[in-house]
């Protein structure tokens, strides 16, 4: 495959604590040893984009996205490294970023335009496409300053893929705005992979770098910690999010083939998981509509007051199909004994489409894992579901309707 976009071995530091004496002494004293230190926000990041793929960027605030992104399109310079690419590139950064507020949306069109290195006829081509896309009505001929967020994201996405780039890079601005308008973004998208081009994606949606990417980075603490399956990353991240010193995660391959992370402090932990039938035969095909026992036996090594237990149903991309937990559904599991051992059984319809899909079992305190963290477990129930009674239908849920034709 041909690169697109190569980062290798970049790094990006400022300088903390450089007064201005300092600063004369260095520019003017040839031997003057700096006295300031350096802030490393990312470091020693490598890795390559393939010409077509699509690979998510995620991490927590603070990691070094959006300054490795900066670089990569060339609006920050690098300490250390170097970056390179081939082709157009169209970059959606910051909100608004090289719109002047005075200005309207159709003055800032030729204007921003010319940044993405347009041509004045290329751009004046494109306005029309540009103004329908965007669907901000009058307001196009308004100053950009009286536009609302939502605003801004419609023009500057409109415009900066207003002709098919090489490469596109987005940095979490889709977030902002409404679902209609992120789904036609994305439909853009989309439709740009299929015609070759690379996508750089920045976002915390775990749906849509799921959807989105062939594969994903995770930055964290300015260097790059993990590339690979997007599902694999992301699960990763979200322990990482509950793990903050990163000293409980573990990714290992689990008995289905599958790469399963396994995260918490683990005193208290999941003895056996299990999908079950009314026999208590383990299963590992369901039919649609089938009801089955998920079974997980837990032991502990502490005392507990308030244990939450949870499970989380994904589907072959990783993508959240169901979930809940005993916080939510007001079942707390309370005064626990170290030693002790207990039992849940979590009886599910699965009216669910055919295919590949996993369960996630979690042990935690509070509504959520990122509290208290003891046991999490991806991948710890893999199982097919096959349909041999229901109507043909497509999509991940079967839900009971009727169509009534008068």
């Amino acid at each position: 495959m041909n690169q697109s976009v190569l980062v290798e071995n970049i790094g990006k530091a400022y300088r903390v604590g450089n007064n201005p004496r300092e600063r004369l002494k260095e520019w003017f004293l040839p031997f003057y040893k700096r006295r300031v230190a350096l802030s490393w926000v990312l470091r020693h990041v490598s890795f390559s984009v393939g010409r077509g793929e699509s690979v998510g960027v995620v991490g927590m605030n603070g990691a070094g996205k959006s300054t490795l992104l900066k670089i990569i399109t060339g609006t920050t310079v690098p300490t250390e490294g170097n970056v390179s690419f081939s082709g157009r590139v169209a970059a959606l950064l910051e909100l608004g970023m090289g719109f002047h507020p005075d200005f309207t949306g159709r003055d800032n069109t030729l204007l921003a335009g010319q940044l993405l290195g347009m041509s004045v006829p290329e751009i004046q081509e494109s306005i029309p496409a540009i103004e329908a896309f965007a669907e901000i009505g009058k307001a196009f001929d308004e100053p950009v300053r009286t536009y609302s967020s939502g605003m801004q994201v419609r023009l500057a996405f409109s415009l900066a893929t207003a002709i098919r780039p090489d490469v596109l890079i987005v940095d979490e601005a889709l977030s902002v705005g409404d679902v209609y308008f992120q789904q036609k973004c994305f439909n853009r998208i989309r439709s740009f992979r299929e015609q070759g081009t690379t996508l750089l994606f920045v976002s915390h949606d775990k749906a849509a770098v799921l959807s989105l990417c062939d594969r994903a980075v995770l930055l964290h603490e300015g260097r790059l910690l993990m590339d690979g399956e997007p599902s694999q990353v992301m699960d990763y991240y979200n322990s990482l999010i509950a793990d903050r010193q990163d000293a409980g995660i573990v990714q290992q391959k689990s008995a289905s083939g599958g790469i399963q992370t396994v995260s918490g402090a683990r005193d208290i932990h999941f003895t056996d998981v299990s999908l079950i039938n009314g026999e208590g035969t383990k299963l590992e095909i369901v039919y649609t509509g089938q009801t089955a026992v998920l079974k997980a036996r837990f032991m502990a090594e502490k005392d507990v007051d308030n244990l939450v237990f949870g499970f989380l149903i994904k589907d072959r991309t990783g993508m959240d199909v169901y979930g809940t937990n005993t916080f939510h559904t007001d079942q707390p599991i309370k005064s626990i004994k170290a030693g002790e051992t207990k039992e849940v059984d979590v009886t599910i319809q699965f009216d669910l489409g055919p295919g590949m899909y996993s369960i996630t079992v979690a042990l935690h305190e509070g509504n959520t894992h990122i509290q208290t963290n003891h046991h999490w477990i991806d991948l710890a129930v893999v199982f097919s579901v096959v349909n041999t009674e229901k109507t043909l239908f497509a999509g991940v849920a079967c839900l009971p309707s009727s169509i009534s034709i008068k």
